[in-house]
Order: C-alpha cells, then structure tokens, then sequence
C-alpha cells in the first residue's frame, strides 16, 4: 500500500507484549494487532513510547516491526519509531525498520546531549535524506527535554523533509499554531498523542490521534474520531469524557513505590491481559510491576467502562 498523504484517523501506538522472561510475545502481538484492526483504527505506530522502545534491544525492535507487518500484509500503514539519541544511532534504526517492513519512521530530536534548534534541524534533514520512507517528527519535551517548535517543523515541512509530526508535548496553545501553519502544507499530518483532550484537537484541524489508551479501547477512539469528523459535538464530548474516565486506570500504581511511566504502561498491560487479548501483563525492566491490589484497580475502572 502506498502511504497515506497526510496520514489521518486514529493510530494507536501498539504495546508490546512481553513473556514472563521479558521476551517479545509474539502470538500476543499479533492478537493485539487483530483487535486493534477489528475496532477500524486507520494504522499503527509501533517501537514508540507505550511500545516501550527505550526498554527493548535492537533485536527485539527489528523483531516487533517484522511480526506486525508480516501479520497485516499491507492492510494498514505502519509507522515505526526511530528513536535514538544522536544522528548516526537512528540512521541505523532507520534502515532496520524500514528493512523489517515499516512504511514511514518517527524521529525525536536528539536527546542526552543539549542541542540548539540549528542541530536538530540538520538532524532531521540528515534523516530524511537516509530513510526511503517519509519521516514523522515526535515532539516529546518530557522524554528528550526539547520542544520542537511550529515554525521549525513547518519549515521542515515546507521543504519536504517532514511528512507529519506527533505532538505529545501537551501544549495546546503551540498545537493551534501548529495546526494552523500546517494548512499552507498539503500532505503534512499533525497528529495529537493525547487521550484526554482528543476532541479539542480534532476540533482546532489536527488529522489524527495516536492515543495509547486506544490499546485498551480501539473502539472508543475510533467511535470519537467518527463523531468528530461528523460534527456531532455532544456525542464526541460524551465519548471523550467516558475515554477521560477510563483514562483514569494510568494512575493505578503507587506513586510513592513507581513513576508514572510504570503505572501507566502497566495499567495498559493490565487492561489488555484482563481483556484477554495479552498472555502477560509484564512490562519491560526496569520498571515497577504492579501489585494486585493496583490490578484490582484497573479491573474495577474497566468494568466501569463496559469493558469487562
């Protein structure tokens, strides 16, 4: 299939199911992607953050992107991350994804090392010149400690260097002005990554959604994005507040025994093997497992949802 320009509707960045002993589960992977197909969504991301792709090796990366693609067979897009923390290191990324089959790549800025807006910019151009497939920018101030501002993306974009941009930075004043430079830019997607404010984004012109609750709920958000490409306001508010709800399962973990990322991603595991799509819920190392009170914790916030 040829990728989508701009690359629109809900694409869930796909959890990466793991056995006991912290191994790619892939017969849960490819059920994952089976009820994530089944609910509609428009394409997946894999090797993101949710995928937990700062916690897999380099076998295990090139290994998710081979599963899932030779499970769809070109049925959906498929974005892979390549995400690393300098030029060389995710030129490398590059030409394993896209040898494993992925249709397009999502870069971060560079991170560890400070960089000034002139080098990430080249970062960018350098990607883009290396990948045979477009390149989706990943803005993620929280993990690599850089936001990627509208006028440089939609430089990039203007040149042809970027096909699109995530935007989990959780800036919606900087998102407007995203979505609104992007209109001179045909072909270029703006993507949100935010679960609970989906609707205010596809109202102000974004294409999408990569939200990872949509693991959990692929028919929730695809629901929403319908009722937001529809005009039906009240059901997409309805909708986003019942998503808003269910959200809430990301903070079953302790936080004075574990970070948010733990909580969250292993809520979202959690969720999955309650549901019966995952064997496992164990997240990568080395983050905190929950315990079964916090399990209990999410079971009662799914059955809340309906989703039990």
């Amino acid at each position: 299939m040829t990728f989508p320009a701009p690359l629109t509707g809900v694409v869930p960045p796909v959890c990466t199911p793991l056995t006991p002993d912290r191994e790619v589960d892939v017969p849960s992977l490819r059920r994952l992607v089976d009820h994530l197909v089944e609910a509609g969504v428009h394409g997946l991301f894999l090797l993101g953050s949710t995928s937990e792709a700062a916690f897999l090796t380099d076998r295990q990366r090139r290994q998710v992107v081979e599963a899932v693609t030779a499970h769809l067979g070109g049925r959906l897009p498929v974005l892979a991350g390549a995400i690393d923390m300098t030029t060389p290191r995710v030129l490398d990324h590059v030409s394993a994804v896209t040898a494993a089959g992925a249709q397009a790549v999502v870069v971060t800025a560079p991170f560890y090392t400070r960089t000034h807006p002139s080098e990430i910019v080249h970062h960018y151009r350098r990607v883009a010149a290396a990948s045979p497939v477009p390149v989706i920018a990943y803005d993620i101030p929280p993990a690599v400690h850089s936001k990627l501002p509208a006028d440089l993306l939609l430089g990039l974009a203007g040149d042809g260097v970027l096909a699109g941009v995530k935007d989990s930075s959780g800036d919606l004043a900087a998102f407007r002005e995203l979505v609104t430079g992007a209109r001179a830019h045909s072909g270029f997607s703006v993507l949100t990554g935010s679960e609970v404010v989906t609707d205010l984004a596809l109202a102000l012109g974004a294409d999408g959604a990569v939200p990872g609750l949509a693991n959990v709920d692929p028919h929730g958000y695809v629901r929403l994005y319908r009722q937001c490409r529809a005009g039906d306001r009240e059901a997409a508010r309805a909708e986003q507040e019942r998503l808003c709800a269910l959200f809430r399962l990301t903070g079953a973990g302790d936080p004075a025994r574990m970070g948010a990322g733990s909580s969250a991603l292993g809520a979202f595991k959690a969720a999955l093997h309650l549901r019966g799509i995952i064997a496992c819920p164990a997240t990568a190392e080395p983050q905190v497992p929950l315990s079964g009170e916090e399990t209990e914790r999410v079971a009662r916030i799914l059955a809340a949802a309906g989703l039990l």
